[in-house]
């Protein structure tokens, strides 16, 4: 598993802002063999999940991949705590499953403490 690293597009299975709090979104990732896998996307510069899951789209597009928004929430990223806790939900996607959310980035993120709540918007 990998972290975020700019540039790295859909190689990476968790991309979080460095710090702050921010909506995210959970997309699975259709590739061409016909597997999948998960992705998590948190940024600060996305005003709706929409804007997050259209860029990631973009990227799988370009590729030859396809995707499925899974729903969304918000994330509190606070790495000088090393404390990563997501909740809520998307009004245009639905809740995320948290629980898949958090184990990828819990891989993502080690030495972390990483929560979730169904709480919150």
């Amino acid at each position: 598993y990998q972290r975020r690293v700019r540039g790295m597009g859909i190689e990476n299975n968790v991309e979080l802002d460095d710090s702050g709090t921010f909506k995210y979104v959970l997309i699975r990732l259709d590739l061409k063999d016909n597997s999948s896998r998960l992705l998590v996307r948190g940024h600060a510069w996305g005003e709706y999940h929409d804007d997050i899951y259209q860029k990631t789209l973009q990227e799988a597009m370009s590729q030859g991949h396809d995707t499925e928004c899974l729903g969304g929430g918000r994330i509190r990223h606070e790495p000088a705590n090393k404390l990563i806790h997501v909740y809520g939900y998307s009004v245009g996607y639905g809740r995320a499953d948290h629980t898949l959310a958090v184990g990828l980035i819990e891989k993502a993120y080690p030495g972390y403490t990483v929560t979730w709540s169904n709480e919150g918007y």
